[in-house]
């Protein structure tokens, strides 16, 4: 990774800003969709059928465009290295190598080895690092949200939000994904973690929490993704949110509205959405929708009519929250392109990208602490100030954190520091919550020659280590025991 820039030619600036006009690529360039009409390609029913969930699949889709080494490597890693099972919608599957004209036999094996957009929704066993495929504080829960369950699948972490997770599945699984404990399948490597109580128990017991505890007054309705819950299931849902006097911001959280676009453009959910808007108004509550792009490339023109259609139902606004993916965009241009097409082309609003956070086998896509404030520098000036970017650190036990936050930082070591000022709801009665520091932790192959020397002599007899496993078992053990 680097995060230099250099001087835009005809510019002089470090970043030369062009506008581009969204293009949708032409999917029958593979030879298993190239009888697949434009009628198809809208229709979301068509979509969900031809996910890509397995290599099998994938093969039948490009044949020997790539070579079999690529294959085996896929295959690889989804048996010993994958968190997250495999599920590319076509639309996100046909912004893979956009600009690549297949030429014959493994015309595109190169390609696709380099591409973005696979590294976080195609994840090979050869992407991964071999030296410290995971960080020695790595846990499943990374963020310990099940700690904080209030009630199951309700995460009251912050004083005044909540996360209501309304189900364990999405219509696309990144290999990134943060809530890889409890959403998908499991994998040979991960056996998840299963909501216990009945759908309707479980949403009736977070409407219950909601009106019982004043202080809050933002939810969070994600999952999993809420694209993949019958619309009328979730329109009873948020109609009950809406009758709560206490709340008065509704953030809707899906991946869908990039990943298959064609769901948020049908007519029933468009006039669902519209009817959940207006009542939303005429109760002073705002209601927004937050998205997941990681790329440039992601953003076509079913994406901008999907955006435009939320806009147009009376949605207040429609908003970007990224992860910092090494191999994906973590460059100040990669940044940058990835910020203006959504500002520009689809009138999304870049919100934040995340740090990627400490689950298991995800070192080959963090970086540190120090490069995420040297890309936040770099992409400064460039956007206006309300659509540019923060880049946050997720911080375990603490929450979302602007990365030049920190309260002390051993760069040799790469632990950084960090404070609260507020407390979790684990921590009510914790007079010392708020004078603790606690820790993050840099990728050990981010590290000077010291600090990795020192990583490879303690990490095994670090206490720290022990009481990372410990704490994402009690984890584990607090969401099973708060479902039962």
């Amino acid at each position: 990774m680097t995060i230099e820039t250099s001087i835009g030619l005809g510019t002089g600036q470090p970043y030369p800003y062009q506008r581009v006009e969204l293009v949708e690529p032409d999917w029958t360039r593979f030879p298993g969709w190239r009888e697949v009409t434009a009628e198809d390609w809208a229709s979301v029913q068509w979509q969900r059928a031809h996910c890509v969930k397995n290599v099998k699949q994938l093969r039948e889709l490009l044949g020997d465009l790539v070579d079999d080494r690529f294959y085996a490597d896929l295959e690889r890693d989804q048996n010993e290295r994958a968190t997250m099972s495999m599920l590319v919608p076509p639309q996100m599957m046909n912004t893979m190598v956009p600009h690549v004209t297949p030429a014959g036999p493994g015309s595109l094996t190169e390609a696709f080895y380099a591409d973005p957009i696979r590294h976080y929704m195609l994840p090979v066993f050869s992407d991964r690092r071999t030296d410290w495929p995971s960080h020695p504080h790595a846990t499943r829960d990374s963020l310990h949200e099940h700690d904080m369950w209030a009630t199951e699948g309700l995460t009251h972490r912050y004083p005044t939000k909540v996360l209501a997770e309304l189900l364990p599945t999405c219509p696309q699984y990144c290999g990134h994904c943060t809530r890889m404990d409890l959403v998908g399948n499991s994998t040979p490597v991960i056996d998840k973690l299963k909501f216990v109580a009945k759908p309707n128990d479980r949403l009736g017991d977070m409407l219950d929490y909601l009106r019982r505890t004043p202080q809050v007054r933002d939810v969070v309705v994600s999952g999993g993704d809420v694209a993949n819950m019958p619309w009328p299931r979730l329109e009873a849902f948020l109609t009950a949110v809406l009758e709560i006097e206490n709340i008065r911001d509704i953030r809707l959280a899906t991946k869908a509205l990039v990943g298959l676009p064609q769901h948020w453009l049908q007519p029933d959910v468009v006039e669902g959405v519209s009817r959940v808007a207006a009542l939303a108004r005429a109760r002073g509550v705002s209601i927004a929708m937050h998205t997941h792009a990681n790329h440039a490339h992601s953003i076509t023109p079913l994406v901008a009519d999907a955006t435009r259609a939320m806009l147009d139902a009376g949605l207040r606004d429609v908003r970007n929250q990224g992860v910092l993916l090494n191999g994906v965009n973590a460059d100040p241009h990669a940044l940058l392109d990835l910020c203006f097409r959504l500002l520009d082309g689809a009138q999304i609003m870049p919100y934040y990208f995340y740090m990627c956070d400490m689950i298991p086998f995800s070192e080959h896509w963090r970086v540190s602490v120090a490069d995420a404030q040297r890309l936040q520098h770099h992409i400064m000036g460039y956007l206006p100030g309300f659509a540019t970017p923060r880049i946050v650190c997720d911080v375990p036990f603490v929450g979302k954190r602007w990365v030049h936050q920190l309260a002390d930082y051993d760069t040799e070591r790469g632990i950084s520091y960090w404070t609260k000022n507020y407390r979790t709801s684990i921590e009510a009665e914790d007079p010392e919550a708020l004078n603790r520091t606690y820790a993050y932790y840099d990728p050990i192959h981010t590290l000077p020659a010291a600090g990795q020397t020192w990583w490879a002599e303690h990490a095994r007899d670090d206490d720290g280590v022990l009481k990372a496993a410990e704490m994402a078992e009690a984890s584990r053990r607090t969401a099973a025991l708060q479902a039962y």
